[in-house]
């Protein structure tokens, strides 16, 4: 009995003078919204040995926000000071906290915190600072709506381009250049089916005139490919947009024409290759009696 009574006394004098003390202050456990609390955690007689606890404003759980957290070690004390507030009402814990010293697990005692509103019905809440009105320049209106500006600006750009792309196409199609070299290029197809030097002088003239026709029409906006050949002649001579050589050349190439269709004329290699010649030219300076008739009606 003896026996176990000092071994009893030989623990307990041993963890008092070997142990260290960790001890925890709450200063507060009634706190109004955002109102700031303070935890205190202090160790003593740690005969300088290692301390390990959860990270910096890491220590208290989720509802906690933690405001400032500064840990300070001596040779033989440690000491966290942890400010920190809560923004929800309710009542709240703070759990036992592990601390481990030199791997030996110690824990804080939990605390019990009530957070309250203390804002009553119909108090009047005043600013701290009254509004203040700032004079904004061109600069920050600037960097306010630069990026609507911009968009808009883009955007018109845009429908410019599209504009200009479709005027472009619809101009470069009915260009008469573009028609001219069209109707070239039919010449030539006539010229390499060699019907000149076949002597077959019907299809020459029947394919001579139904290009031309196609190309009056188009080219002068005059229903050629509709029109009999005096008819024809009588408006072309009344519209004056095809110049005076060019009427000449039209009306003798279409009478004659119409004269070998119907077998009253049989013309030779050299006037069929005349009157292509003669067409190859009218069809060539069409364009500039398109710019006359342009500058003479103002278009």
């Amino acid at each position: 009995m003896l026996k176990r009574l000092q071994l009893i006394l030989f623990l307990l004098l041993s963890a008092f003078v070997f142990s260290q003390t960790l001890s925890s202050k709450l200063d507060k456990q009634t706190l109004a919204l955002g109102e700031p609390g303070i935890l205190q955690i202090h160790i003593s007689d740690l005969q300088a040995k290692d301390v390990l606890s959860a990270p910096k404003n890491e220590l208290l759980p989720f509802h906690f926000e933690e405001i400032k957290d500064s840990i300070s070690k001596q040779m033989d004390s440690y000491d966290r000071i942890i400010e920190f507030a809560v923004f929800e009402e309710g009542k709240f814990t703070i759990p036992a906290l592990d601390f481990r010293i030199n791997g030996k697990l110690v824990k804080t005692i939990p605390y019990d915190i009530e957070v309250i509103n203390t804002a009553q019905k119909g108090d009047e809440i005043n600013d701290i600072m009254k509004n203040k009105q700032v004079d904004l320049g061109v600069q920050d209106y600037w960097q306010m709506y630069k990026w609507y500006i911009l968009g808009v600006l883009i955007l018109l750009a845009l429908i410019f381009i599209i504009y200009q792309l479709i005027k472009y196409g619809k101009r470069k199609k009915s260009d008469p250049i573009v028609m001219t070299n069209q109707t070239l290029r039919e010449l030539e197809k006539l010229k390499k089916k060699n019907y000149i030097e076949d002597g077959n002088y019907r299809s020459f003239y029947v394919e001579l005139l139904d290009i031309t026709r196609n190309f009056i029409t188009k080219q002068y906006k005059i229903p050629a490919d509709v029109l009999l050949t005096d008819d024809l002649i009588d408006i072309i001579k009344l519209n004056n947009t095809i110049s005076p050589d060019n009427e000449k050349i039209i009306e003798d190439i279409f009478l004659r024409g119409d004269l070998v269709k119907f077998a009253k004329v049989f013309p030779d290699q050299q006037n069929m290759q005349d009157d292509f010649d003669q067409m190859k030219t009218f069809v060539k300076r069409s364009s500039k009696d398109l710019e006359i008739e342009h500058l003479r009606t103002g278009v």
